[in-house]
């Protein structure tokens, strides 16, 4: 759906985009995460087309959006940070300006309004003026605009920025929603954000690609080891597990009689739970729990853009 190929863009001589590639398909969202100054914003200008790289490749459905931007920008709905909206305008009136910026015509636009008043959800605010609007209807009108012409990719920058925690799940469960037609890619530096909405995740830091993947991998990638807490009732539990291969560390903070609680380190890969299964079958243990230990993102998010 849209591939972004070794793009790179400098302002004076300090690379804000460095070399970036990836391909993302439909159906998918997308998060870019990275620190403040990482280059979300320019990489996000430059897939748009708002931006010219000085080096790479940008293309939408097989479009280059360099050599043909008004060809590709019609597959492209995007929202900058900075709501694009006239304080003074109805949101009616917001969305026809929008709809003359993007030639719809006439005759297709109460379908197009019909379309997005739906998506998003503005049937109560339609003639509202955009000033009275609170800010999470601010950002829904701004998600209205991006959509107006049925964009395949949408494209969104920081869209739940400044928002309550209210305002933040209605404008998650929008863009889940979205997803299912067309491919969404959206920035944050919000961790919580990312785990709640996206699909996989691109991690930059100073304008170049870092790592990639799901939560679960970017973990795993990271740390390259498991923690397992689990809870066994049998003899000798400490001095077993530490034989399983792959077992780093096994640590009890816990014991009740023959009952331990114990945090077992493990290597990434290793299939604790079948080797912690069969030791329990052949030493008569009780297993009460065996659960795997979430990594925050935010560790693993500090961890690549600290040492990036």
């Amino acid at each position: 759906m849209i591939k972004v190929k070794e793009l790179s863009k400098k302002f004076n001589d300090m690379y804000a985009v460095k070399e970036l590639s990836f391909e993302i398909g439909k159906g998918i969202v997308v998060g870019l995460l990275g620190p403040n100054g990482a280059g979300k914003t320019t990489s996000m200008r430059l897939m748009t087309g708002y931006l010219l790289p000085d080096s790479g490749e940008v293309t939408v459905d097989d479009v280059s959006v360099i050599t043909h931007p008004q060809e590709a920008q019609k597959q492209i709905g995007y929202m900058p940070e900075t709501n694009p909206l006239y304080g003074d305008m109805l949101v009616s009136e917001a969305l026809d300006f929008s709809a003359d910026l993007k030639n719809i015509p006439k005759s297709k636009r109460r379908d197009a309004f019909d379309f997005v008043v739906d998506s998003v959800h503005l049937d109560e605010v339609f003639y509202k003026p955009v000033k009275e609007l609170s800010k999470g209807y601010k950002q829904r009108t701004g998600l209205a605009m991006a959509l107006l012409h049925r964009p395949n990719v949408l494209i969104l920058d920081e869209p739940t920025e400044g928002l309550d925690p209210n305002q933040r799940t209605d404008i998650r469960a929008l863009i889940r929603d979205l997803a299912k037609d067309r491919t969404v890619i959206m920035s944050t530096h919000v961790m919580q954000e990312a785990q709640a909405v996206c699909d996989y995740l691109y991690i930059i830091s100073k304008g170049s690609l870092v790592a990639q993947g799901t939560t679960r991998e970017l973990s795993q990638n990271t740390d390259k080891k498991q923690v397992f807490d689990i809870e066994v009732e049998g003899d000798d539990v400490e001095k077993l597990l530490q034989k399983i291969s792959g077992v780093e560390k096994v640590e009890v903070t816990k014991k009740e009689g023959k009952k331990s609680t114990i945090a077992v380190t493990v290597s990434s890969g290793t299939p604790f739970p079948p080797e912690l299964s069969k030791l329990a079958g052949s030493h008569a243990w009780t297993i009460w729990k065996c659960a795997e230990r979430e990594v925050k993102l935010e560790d693993v998010f500090y961890k690549l853009t600290t040492t990036a």
